[in-house]
């Protein structure tokens, strides 16, 4: 464990100097595509009038000032399967989005939407002698925190104090200097698996980019596609990527679990690929221009020339209905949803005061998505498009880009987690399993 917090002590003290320096990349690989942002902290008023886009709330002190995205290789459930095709792909993306940034990069925050996450939910209390809370404190009711054993090759991703209670007082965001005689915190700690996270941050350092920081691609299309109301009464964040679709819950703005299923749009590709006897990039095709969830009496009179997908008339003059592509996605899309209505009833869900569902990632925009999402899961569905940001171009707005665009978000205002604080080594948590779920069991 201290090696895991040093290590990400390092990072983070890494992300200052690069924010310093004034540019820094964030990356999300996934399983589909790859997209690179190059952003530039000027402080809060720069380039304010140049763009007409006026300031918003922890958006307003940095600027994307280059983009790039390409076709991911060598991905599989979000997780690299081949690293040299990767470490190609992402050289790729990082040289296009310096070049229409005009600047080298050297530092690169990355998230990871695969490799197999799980949440834990600790508690820690301690005595105040000085009766008032200091930042020594914070550190020692963090470090009081009893952590499970996490299991073999298990490595901690986030641990983020998300409540603190101070003499029975709860739901305190920053306890400090305020006067008390007993500190309680509740930490939510996401793992990841260590070999797939391992994989990531060496392919990585092969491209010659320094590592700042990795971060959960669940956490990080929440932040882009919840807006403040949601995220303060409590939503949950359903991100449809092409490998894995990662659920995220939000309560108080600090994210409380997250989870993913190994399942996304690119299976959806493979069974109309597979349905139809069509190349890949054919089935994507059809998916994207013709694809839905409802079908209708126009959909069966509606036809697909193959043909004229594949531009080859003469060799392939086959014909499709809509309605029948609809046949072939509409079993794979309720699996998706079904595995993350498990995901949501086995988080507490219902349980909450709130029970928004956003809806956000490049599967998001499959027409009827939203109608058969609230029909399964019975709440209230939307579709989330990620938030502005300032120089962002256009092309760059939709919600398959909600992981990068959280990504920004959260490295120019990331959220205090266990790292942060000074802690002796004498105090580093010790291992046990008592209190490990008693903060999920009282409040979920």
């Amino acid at each position: 464990m201290k090696d895991l917090y040093e290590g990400q002590r390092a990072m983070r003290n890494m992300r200052r100097q690069a924010m310093q320096r004034g540019v820094i990349a964030v990356l999300d690989i996934g399983t589909s595509k790859i997209a690179c942002l190059v952003l530039q902290f000027d402080g809060p008023s720069q380039f304010r009038e140049t763009d007409g886009v006026g300031p918003m709330a922890g958006q307003s002190n940095f600027r994307v000032i280059g983009t790039a995205t390409t076709r991911s290789r060598g991905m599989r459930h979000g997780e690299i399967e081949t690293m040299a095709e990767t470490e190609r792909a992402i050289r790729t993306v990082i040289q296009s989005a310096q070049k229409v940034a005009g600047v080298r990069v050297d530092h690169v925050i990355a998230c990871v939407s695969g490799a197999r996450p799980s949440s834990y939910g600790l508690a820690g209390e301690i005595v105040l002698p000085a009766g008032k809370v200091g930042e020594g404190d914070v550190a020692r009711v963090l470090a009081s925190c009893e952590v499970p054993d996490f299991g073999r090759g298990r490595e901690v991703l986030h641990a983020q104090p998300v409540n603190f209670a101070l003499d029975g007082r709860s739901g305190l965001s920053d306890p400090r200097d305020q006067s008390g005689s007993r500190l309680a915190c509740d930490m939510h700690v996401l793992t990841i698996d260590g070999d797939a996270a391992g994989n990531l941050v060496h392919c990585i350092r092969r491209c010659d980019m320094e590592l700042a920081g990795v971060a959960s691609a669940s956490y990080a299309s929440g932040l882009a596609a919840l807006v403040e109301d949601e995220q303060e009464l409590g939503a949950a964040c359903i991100d449809l990527g092409g490998g894995t679709t990662g659920v995220s819950v939000f309560i108080k703005k600090h994210m409380i679990f997250a989870d993913a299923v190994r399942v996304g749009g690119e299976l959806i590709t493979q069974d109309i690929a597979k349905g139809l006897r069509v190349s890949h990039a054919v089935a994507e095709r059809l998916k994207t221009l013709h694809g839905g969830l409802e079908a209708t009496g126009r959909d069966d009179r509606e036809m697909i020339e193959l043909g004229g997908e594949t531009g080859d008339w003469d060799t392939d003059r086959r014909a499709v209905s809509r309605a029948d592509l609809i046949g072939i996605m509409r079993p794979r899309v309720e699996e998706i949803l079904e595995n993350v209505a498990g995901i949501l009833d086995a988080a507490g869900f219902d349980s909450m005061p709130s029970r928004q569902i956003v809806l956000t990632g490049g599967g998001s925009q499959i027409p009827g998505l939203d109608a058969l999402a609230s029909r399964m899961l019975g709440q209230n569905v939307r579709i989330g498009r990620p938030l502005r940001i300032q120089g962002l171009p256009h092309n760059a707005t939709a919600p398959g880009f909600s992981s990068a665009i959280g990504l920004a978000l959260l490295t120019a205002h990331p959220q205090d987690e266990w790292w942060d604080f000074d802690m002796p080594a004498e105090h580093y948590p010790a291992r046990s399993l008592r209190r490990a779920y008693r903060w999920f069991r009282n409040n979920w």
